[in-house]
């Protein structure tokens, strides 16, 4: 063998190694745990949401093509790419599935990458110390132990067991109002004598790590639950007025400074058993946290920008919820109004609940929705205009096609009654409710379902087309 063959065969041989020594090297680097750098502030919430953002962002943009991966474990690795990147924009929408695959992911993180552990938890909430937990550290510990054994209902059984949807005289107000004030929530945490187990308070601090990333704040477990609906920025001062007091009253301005005076960023509100009661001891914080909830809570099938020339959306989640944003200069300040349905079956003989001469009552709309007559339903917002219109619906006669015709989706009669023949129209940005009913009036429908608000234009109530009209 010639001195040039050796050579030639010792560079091939040099190339082959770098090469793989070059794959491995890209495969380790893919595969490598974040190290931390450890200071005093590594296991605060801040710092761990950094690195969830940082670490799931590096997780759905690695290229899975340089790290020599079989061809069976890279086809692995791209649909758990995938189903990581569906899950993080479906989360936003109120997919309580998406929600529950990130939230798994982020545990997972903390644990086995961050090196979250029981001696360094409680930097980031004070489980150990119960005077130093805040009002909302102890509402988020207590829906999570409701929760657990309650599933979404925790709310209601939290507010049923304790009385909470009852009038109140708060300090500093002259007459009562519906409100869960921060001493009830402390007294009730103190009732409850929790335990938590380390899985447990690393479950609450992912919560509070995702609410702030990719969930709506404050109000992401509640608006889960199995309540009326949702609102916030309704109430309190709005930024804008807070800068024309700073120039004249000085003393006012340092009360809301001290929370004295709540802002618009502490007004949250649930609509629970047809009350408006407000949730004293939660808050979104801060301004922009209340308008990153409003931009992001509506965006569930791409609606459209909301913008200062076009300052509100009316949209539905993921789960059926019909949600409404506002925003200045439409509105005083961001706000959003969140209405969810129970879209389990409904009967005449649970929306009248025993009432005295109920069942006159009920035999009259059976035989008025049988008859095929022309009904209207009327009556203030949380009375029962849709529950009692779903139970209706259940007498009409199997062998009559249903149209429906709505603001936005929200009876969702297919969901109860899939196997007859029901259509729901409603309206678009091009497409209003009196073009949608003159479609209507050209498909075989024997009964049409009208449902709008009583201060909007009436024109397809003065026209009922088809007899059966409710």
């Amino acid at each position: 063998m010639t001195i040039a063959n050796i050579i030639l065969i010792l560079v091939v041989v040099s190339i082959f190694s770098y090469v793989i020594y070059y794959t491995i090297k890209k495969k380790k680097e893919a595969e490598v745990e974040v190290q931390v750098d450890i200071d005093d502030k590594t296991y605060t919430i801040g710092k761990m949401i950094e690195f969830i953002k940082k670490r799931l962002d590096e997780i759905t943009k690695v290229n899975l093509y340089d790290i020599g991966l079989s061809e069976e474990e890279l086809k692995r690795r791209k649909n758990k790419k995938y189903e990581l990147k569906k899950a993080l924009k479906g989360c936003t929408y109120g997919d309580v599935n998406d929600k529950k695959y990130v939230k798994e992911l982020i545990f997972d993180l903390l644990e086995k990458e961050y090196g979250v552990t029981e001696s360094n938890i409680s930097k980031a909430i004070p489980f150990d110390i119960p005077s130093q937990l805040s009002p909302q550290d102890k509402f988020d510990i207590l829906i999570y132990r409701y929760k657990k054994e309650f599933g979404y209902e925790a709310l209601t059984e939290l507010i049923k067991k304790y009385n909470l949807a009852t009038l109140k005289y708060v300090a500093g107000e002259t007459k009562p109002s519906y409100v869960i004030t921060d001493q009830e929530i402390e007294e009730i945490y103190e009732k409850e004598n929790i335990v938590l187990s380390f899985s447990d308070k690393l479950a609450v601090v992912v919560q509070r790590i995702y609410q702030h990333y990719k969930g709506y704040s404050s109000i992401d477990e509640v608006r889960d639950m199995n309540i009326d609906g949702i609102s916030g920025g309704v109430s309190g001062l709005p930024e804008s007025f807070l800068s024309q007091v700073a120039q004249s009253d000085g003393d006012y301005l340092e009360q809301v400074a001290e929370h004295k005076v709540p802002r618009a960023c502490d007004s949250i509100w649930i609509f629970f058993q047809g009350k408006s009661i407000r949730l004293a001891f939660l808050s979104f914080g801060t301004e922009a946290e209340l308008k990153r909830v409003c931009q992001n809570i509506y965006k569930y099938n791409n609606p459209g920008q909301l913008s200062d020339t076009n300052g509100y959306k009316i949209n539905e989640m993921k789960d059926g919820s019909r949600v409404v944003v506002v925003r200045p200069s439409f509105s005083e300040t961001w706000a959003f109004f969140v209405r969810k349905f129970d879209v389990k079956r409904s009967t005449l003989e649970q929306w009248f609940k025993g009432e005295p001469g109920c069942e006159e009552s009920i035999e009259l709309l059976k035989y008025l929705v049988k008859g095929a007559r022309i009904i209207s339903i009327t009556g203030e917002q949380g009375c029962g205009k849709t529950t009692m219109l779903m139970g209706m619906i259940e007498n009409i006669y199997e062998t009559m096609n249903i149209r429906v015709q709505e603001t936005a989706f929200e009876l969702h009669l297919r969901k109860i009654y899939p196997t007859r023949n029901i259509l729901t129209f409603r309206e678009t940005e091009t497409i209003s409710g009196q073009e949608g009913l003159d479609v209507q009036k050209k498909t075989d429908g024997s009964v049409n379902i009208i449902r709008r608000s009583c201060n909007r234009p009436r024109s397809i109530l003065d026209d009922p087309s088809s007899t059966g009209c409710i």
